[in-house]
């Protein structure tokens, strides 16, 4: 989720070299605004909480329920973006 984030922002001439900055400013830029809901950018924070657990924390930090719920949002997620991105006249 993070890397589409990271895309939509990039799409708008946006870029950053922190994972807090590019969610931040999603955030900003795409839930403030409207254009994304609420709950998309919460399921974003999750998921990077998620991952910073699976990557440093104890084995067995995320189950694999919570990984299988994470991997549903992060699609609903990417067909969010593609209408962000993909939806827009060039």
């Amino acid at each position: 989720m993070f890397y589409v984030a990271e895309a939509c922002l990039l799409d708008e001439g946006l870029a950053y070299s922190k994972h807090s900055a590019v969610i931040s400013a999603f955030n900003q830029r795409f839930v403030k605004t409207g254009r994304v809901p609420r709950e998309l950018h919460r399921d974003l924070v999750r998921g990077q909480e998620l991952r910073h657990g699976g990557d440093y924390g104890r084995r067995g930090t995320v189950t694999h329920a919570q990984a299988e719920a994470q991997v549903r949002k992060a699609e609903d997620f990417l067909r969010l973006a593609e209408e962000l991105i993909g939806g827009q006249q060039r």
